[in-house]
């Protein structure tokens, strides 16, 4: 009789097991909701902070290269006797990488994973900094800093589609501006190391500095989990799994106890066309405006700030510590979108601040004392850095998984088209004090136009998840 209980118990077992299975297995889209689900319901731990940390350094060291051009051309043009022109192709073929990069580094990230091309680009953008300090000449100079930038425009789509996917939903747009606070950090770095290096050791010094990321990206590669959310995409559902589980029994919570099932393969798509098929197309065409418009903004003001003081009467020393005055006020400026982001909702923020810097912009430009410079400066930046931070949070939010770093880097891209043009715009417009004031007095018709795209196409996306916003 045991051995007829046995074997009936075993078949029932057997039957269970294959009816659960078939029901997972008819039922991949619940199965992928219910680990979504799971990873919205993760409490704020000292994960989400660890990985804040780790992404946040790579962006400051992101920032800090980035900011690192403009004391470096105020030396560097002396030295090399360049003209404006020239000078202002050291900036722009940094920006034609940046362009490229994030189109390339969002297409790898969607297929190889966030974690693998974030410290692919970092070892990149390291290597050609340390390279930018040995160059002999302008040539050589030029083709560093082109590979400078495809690391640099490769990083920001991927760290912000990864921070997007890991944040809670309702805390997703303070985690991506703080984030984002680590480039106003990473232009304080700049500005110190130019401020103590450069008058001592040259110019070189402070691209020799910029070489240190290349040493924290293995560090960052074993560390950084990859996305739940691109695990899901690509298939990977055991390591999706198996993944949650340890961040669910960190926070305190009991794994739940999810079978795997495959999924259905994914739909090939031509993911350039779906960007601009609804509900895309729309979010598309107000991200490419954006992006464009603060870019040829921040970059052509913030790039040739140095020099343009320089040019009105500032000796270098002097200009650098007026910078430095000016960068500090993008803290706080971060700090106060992470907070309104979250109350009156991206469309607002984002539009009222790009608004209050237009104005600042303009009254900047008509500056004729050392106060004014000052107090408009900081406005100027610390709202212009706000916006920033609003924008990255916005970007990612709008794409599905599966093209939403290629749709961030896209719109990336095309900002940085306005990053090639500003340089080489306001080194045309340079050189007298109407020049000055003309040249701020675009850049304050540019954010007002930018302003009137957000509040036309804008859509808010505040407390709600990524997989409702992309549904639609």
């Amino acid at each position: 009789h045991r051995h007829v209980l046995m074997q009936y118990q075993q078949y029932s077992a057997s039957v269970i097991i294959y009816a659960h299975y078939q029901q997972k297995h008819t039922k991949p889209k619940e199965f992928l909701m219910d680990i979504l689900s799971r990873l919205h319901a993760l409490p704020l731990s000292r994960f989400h902070f660890r990985l804040l940390g780790l992404i946040g350094l790579g962006w400051l060291f992101d920032a800090m290269d980035t900011g690192m051009v403009s004391f470096v051309l105020v030396t560097l043009a002396s030295e090399w006797q360049l003209d404006a022109q020239q000078s202002g192709w050291i900036v722009s073929v940094g920006f034609i990488g940046m362009a490229l990069g994030a189109v390339l580094s969002g297409w790898a990230a969607d297929r190889f994973g966030r974690r693998n091309v974030f410290a692919a680009t970092m070892v990149l953008y390291g290597a050609a900094t340390g390279l930018c300090a040995l160059a002999p000449n302008l040539p050589f100079l030029l083709i560093c800093r082109f590979w400078v930038g495809f690391g640099l425009g490769g990083q920001l789509p991927v760290a912000v589609s990864l921070v997007s996917e890991y944040a809670p939903p309702r805390l997703r747009g303070r985690f991506i501006v703080l984030l984002e606070s680590f480039w106003g950090l990473g232009w304080l770095a700049a500005a110190l190391v130019s401020y103590y290096l450069i008058p001592h050791y040259g110019w070189r010094s402070a691209f020799f500095a910029g070489a240190v990321p290349l040493f924290y990206a293995f560090a960052v590669w074993k560390r950084l989990p990859e996305s739940v959310a691109y695990l899901l995409a690509a298939n990977r559902l055991d390591e999706a799994h198996t993944l949650l589980c340890r961040l669910e029994s960190q926070a305190g919570l009991t794994p739940a106890a999810t079978a795997i099932a495959p999924s259905a393969p994914a739909k090939t798509r031509n993911r350039l066309i779906e960007l601009w098929q609804a509900p895309f197309a729309r979010r598309t065409l107000m991200l490419w405006l954006i992006w464009f418009g603060i870019v040829f903004s921040y970059y052509g003001i913030f790039t040739w700030l140095p020099k343009l003081l320089a040019e009105q009467g500032f000796v270098v020393v002097k200009t650098f510590r007026y910078v430095l005055v000016m960068i500090l006020a993008q803290l706080p400026g971060y700090f106060a979108a992470a907070v309104l982001v979250e109350i009156i909702g991206r469309k607002a923020t984002l539009a009222g601040f790009l608004g209050a810097c237009a104005l600042c912009a303009y009254c900047f430009g008509h500056s004729t004392s050392t106060n004014g410079i000052m107090l408009w400066g900081s406005l100027m930046s610390f709202f212009n850095l706000g916006a920033w931070g609003v924008l990255y949070t916005y970007t990612p939010e709008l794409y599905p998984v599966r093209c939403r770093a290629f749709g961030a880097g896209w719109a990336g891209a095309i900002g940085r088209i306005g990053g090639i043009i500003a340089p080489l715009v306001v080194a045309g417009m340079s050189g007298s004090s109407a020049g000055f004031a003309r040249i701020f007095v675009m850049f304050a018709l540019v954010l007002a136009a930018v302003v009137v795209v957000i509040v036309v196409l804008g859509e808010e996306t505040k407390g709600r998840t990524l997989e409702e916003i992309s549904a639609g």
